[in-house]
């Protein structure tokens, strides 16, 4: 079950922009807020960032229950989730990769336009999953969105653990390196204008099992992760104390729309096929 920690605000400063792909920009930040955070329990931290609407403005100090008292709903702060790629504990600082099309979105066009000096307001952070160091083997597979999760599952690895990783990105411009202990098959799936996760849901399908308890990593959207959790729980009966499998998102919704009924979609896929 994710942790929730930390509802306070907190504030974190842009230290450094990086393209990292056509589509994926890393927001650095640091900050006396950042050196605060407990992180490093998990693989899979989050935080929660607060996005104010075009040309809003909020007192000092920055409060959201008080912000939600005192002004009309149009003008709260607009909350997206992303994953904390890395801590890095000694600078302190915190890497949050961002998927980006365009303009669309509020997150995206946000993270290309930022520049070192910006403030960041967030809360968080919250977290559930780390690799197992008693698995025999590890199963991941996501994708854009589950990526950083991925990567930094990845980096924190049991040296030698055997990993069988499967991410799905538009096409080839997207791959980006990624640094292991771990014996991993990493495999990149190009979805190329095909449905989002037609491709990982085929690739995980195919996967021989290795004998041995597994421990499976499935995040991304929501469509293609049911499909994959009918799969791994009904199909393969795997206990859900060794899966972590969560939709990040949902084609067609905004995260607003996605997180309030998404309590409703998972009790709904739980009656299907099993808690």
């Amino acid at each position: 079950m994710a942790e929730r920690r930390g509802r306070k605000a907190r504030t974190g400063v842009v230290s450094r922009v990086e393209q990292l792909t056509p589509h994926m920009v890393r927001v650095v930040l640091g900050g006396e807020d950042i050196a605060e955070l407990t992180v490093g329990e998990y693989t899979d931290h989050y935080i929660k960032i607060l996005f104010p609407p075009l040309g809003v403005s909020y007192p000092e100090p920055f409060d959201v229950g008080v912000i939600r008292e005192t002004m009309p709903a149009e003008a709260w702060p607009v909350i997206r989730t992303y994953t904390i790629r890395r801590w890095v504990a000694e600078t302190p600082e915190i890497w949050v990769d961002f998927v980006v099309h365009g303009d669309a979105g509020i997150a995206g066009p946000w993270a290309t336009q930022a520049k070192p000096g910006d403030l960041v307001r967030f809360m968080g952070p919250g977290g559930g999953y780390a690799p197992d160091a008693d698995a025999d083997w590890h199963l991941l597979a996501g994708d854009e969105s589950a990526l950083p999760a991925i990567a930094s599952a990845l980096e924190n690895m049991p040296s030698g653990a055997r990993a069988k990783v499967f991410i799905e990105v538009e096409d080839a411009d997207e791959v980006q390196k990624l640094e292991t202990p771990a014996d991993a098959d990493v495999k990149w799936l190009y979805r190329e204008g095909q449905p989002v996760g037609e491709h990982l849901v085929t690739a995980v399908r195919a996967v021989e099992f290795p004998a041995g308890r597994v421990q499976a990593f499935v995040h991304g959207e929501a469509n293609f992760v049911k499909e994959l959790r009918r799969y791994l729980r009904v199909e393969r009966e795997i206990p859900m104390s060794q899966l972590s499998i969560s939709g990040y998102w949902r084609r067609g919704m905004d995260e607003d729309g996605w997180q309030s009924s998404k309590r409703e979609w998972n009790q709904q896929v739980e009656a299907e096929q099993g808690a």
